[in-house]
């Protein structure tokens, strides 16, 4: 048997991390600012996280949802207070696509409706409702397309509430900081104006926190710089370092109900484990003040460079996009075979930075000494 080819992948095996820093299989060490696709939130190998996970797994590492988890019930008590809803409910499952298929699915069950309102150049995952929500006809299969959806610009809120008014829409979804579209970022007067209209109209908003979220903005939520309380916000990729986890938090207005959702890994042993550790060290490493610190340092250290191949620095905390003239390859590629430095992308043009929320001012200024050697 083969790997089914779906992934065009740089030709680096890599074997170790620890930090922000990664190793290949001969020992050639990276900087990371990808952080896995922004999945890496403590850093790579922390120790701490290590013992948690390893302590856990001696003694269980999973059984189902058919009988008390006390991990889950102290991750929730954990999370609330920490992400500023205390009040809300939380769902667990194992990634950012199940995340948005749960969330879609209780507010049509809420609402009655089917319709959904996205935004143009959105990404909300691969699966069924997430795909059919996600701005890429590429990745939609026939099956997935089924005339739910339509998607509309950001930061244009006058088609949003002119859809809304029609009725019949079951929620809205959004990404505060888009993340595949780009490092586009929905404005305070956008979201709140959003926001209004969802609770005239019926609808359920829900902010897809996924990568934008878990401290990465320089907040918990990417939404709390806006000014808004979603009825719905769903979490993956940091939530766990690396650990497959996502999650829902759900509204009060939400009344579960037995067999509504289900899952037979979400929430386990080993993934709430992982998760607390997370929180654990996010706290005592103050870590979401970090991110805000240093992403800013860095955004200010990136707009002073003087290049004409650099159109625009944008984002908040450490979630940078730095859109470029040239193809963001033209970069991409010599930093990471020449400089030997992670990053992401976006779009044809744009290098997408993702690290760890541990990076810190002087790896910082050790990716720009890289970058201007490529750029």
């Amino acid at each position: 048997m083969k790997l089914f080819d779906v992934y065009p992948l740089f030709n680096v095996n890599i074997t170790k991390g620890r930090g922000c820093k990664v190793w290949d299989d001969k020992g050639q060490e990276y900087l990371d600012l990808y952080g896995g696709h922004a999945v890496i939130s403590i850093g790579h190998s922390h120790p701490h996280y290590i013992n948690k996970v390893n302590e856990q797994l001696s003694k269980l590492g999973f059984y189902s949802n058919s009988v008390v988890n006390t991990l889950q019930v102290e991750l929730a008590k954990r999370l609330g207070p920490l992400c500023g809803y205390d009040d809300y409910q939380l769902f667990l499952i194992n990634s950012g696509a199940e995340a948005n298929e749960n969330a879609l699915k209780l507010a049509s069950f809420k609402t009655g409706n089917t319709r959904v309102l996205s935004c143009e150049k959105a990404f909300h995952g691969r699966t069924s409702l997430a795909v059919e929500v996600t701005n890429n006809p590429k990745i939609i299969a026939p099956i997935n397309d089924n005339h739910h959806v339509r998607f509309l610009p950001l930061n244009d809120l006058e088609p949003w509430v002119r859809e809304l008014s029609k009725g019949g829409v079951s929620a809205v979804i959004l990404e505060c900081i888009q993340g595949v579209g780009g490092i586009q970022m929905a404005t305070p007067e956008f979201a709140q104006g959003l926001a209004y209209a969802c609770q005239r109209y019926g609808a359920v908003l829900i902010c897809d926190e996924i990568q934008c979220g878990y401290g990465r903005s320089g907040k918990f939520f990417a939404h709390q710089w806006l000014g808004i309380r979603p009825d719905i916000i769903t979490v993956a990729k940091g939530i766990a370092n690396g650990f497959p986890m996502g999650a829902v938090l759900i509204s009060p207005d939400f009344e579960p109900v037995y067999g509504q959702l289900g899952t037979t890994f979400g929430g386990n042993h080993l993934a709430c484990a992982a998760a607390l550790a997370v929180l654990d060290v996010m706290e005592d490493e103050k870590l979401i003040d970090n991110a805000h610190e240093v992403g800013t340092y860095l955004m200010e250290q990136l707009k002073a460079i003087s290049n004409p191949r650099i159109r625009e620095v944008r984002g908040r905390g450490l979630m940078i996009g730095i859109d470029l003239e040239c193809p963001h390859k033209e970069v991409r590629q010599p930093l990471i075979y020449e400089q030997h430095c992670f990053t992401g992308c976006a779009g044809t043009n744009i290098l997408r930075l993702l690290p760890p929320l541990c990076l810190s001012k002087a790896e910082a200024d050790e990716f720009i000494e890289k970058f201007k050697k490529v750029i």
